[in-house]
């Protein structure tokens, strides 16, 4: 088969462990890509790595009144770097199965499509000396159970299922569509924004049945951490699309009396910010 032409995409901050790992798992693709681009959000001085493909490194830092980390603006930068027609996205924490890239690229191939890989998450952090190994890392790892039953042959879902995690789409297409929208920063909407415009661009979305892997990280359930960056995303969302997203987690912030929020309204009222000992009572080591 004629080698295809696709770059990978990364973003990263203070994840350089994950990272090596990432590019392992790259390595040992079955279709290398020609290039990974790797944008570093606020991290001027990060841990070197390498890559048996050619890496391009890139830096972003926050703008004053962001909340968080510039997510999107980091995804735009790479794709306005990236020197292929066709856009592999990777989150830092993932790894890709040895065929993952060969079945997104056998997605985009034919009509305009946003195709999105299946998720699993590994419950424990991995061991040194653990092989990048699709064997283990299938039974080391768990499904989602809201993508548990999602991927299979490329068929077609509702776009409020996509997630940024890992997925592709030809360059083309990604930049008519205005990339990913920078007025959301840090945690949360910024990809179902994303996956919103698709659909109203009639851009179908879909999942293939190539897995990548989570790796464990620490999470906070709900994600009070990213308290302000949630609620500001939110309000952005629900102006643009008149719903709200997250619902989830604004529906916990409700509950602990952080906000008022109706699911039928419009409107978020900040009652107050969570305190620091709330915060780190939400720490969880579960795999998501």
């Amino acid at each position: 088969m004629e080698a295809r032409n696709f770059s990978v995409l990364v973003i990263a901050h203070g994840r350089a462990g994950h990272l090596r790992n990432l590019l392992a798992g790259v390595e040992r693709s079955a279709e290398l890509p020609c290039e990974v681009v790797l944008v570093y959000m606020d991290e001027p001085v990060p841990e070197p790595v390498s890559c048996i493909v050619p890496l391009r490194i890139h830096h972003v830092t926050s703008r004053p009144g962001e909340s968080g980390l510039p997510l999107a603006r980091a995804r735009n930068t790479a794709a306005s770097a990236a020197a292929s027609p066709n856009l592999v996205f990777l989150d830092v924490d993932c790894i890709p199965s040895d065929t993952l890239f060969t079945a997104l690229l056998d997605a985009i191939e034919g009509e305009p499509v946003l195709a999105m890989a299946e998720p699993r998450y590994l419950p424990a952090p991995l061991q040194a000396g653990f092989g990048i190994d699709d064997a283990a890392l299938l039974g080391a790892s768990v499904p989602h159970h809201a993508r548990a039953n999602l991927a299979g042959g490329g068929e077609r879902f509702r776009h409020e299922m996509f997630w940024s995690l890992g997925f592709a789409i030809k360059a083309g297409i990604f930049f008519r569509m205005g990339g990913f929208d920078e007025g959301f920063t840090g945690y949360g909407a910024e990809d179902t924004d994303f996956a919103f415009r698709a659909r109203k661009q009639e851009i179908p979305m879909c999942f293939v049945a190539e897995p990548l892997f989570h790796q464990h990280h620490g999470v906070h359930k709900p994600p009070l951490n990213h308290f302000e960056a949630i609620i500001a995303n939110a309000r952005n969302f629900h102006v643009r699309w008149g719903t709200w997203p997250m619902e989830g987690w604004l529906g916990a912030f409700a509950e602990m009396g952080l906000i008022r929020w109706d699911p039928e309204g419009s409107r978020i009222d900040v009652m107050r910010k969570p305190e620091a000992a709330e915060v780190e009572a939400t720490r969880s080591n579960d795999p998501y």
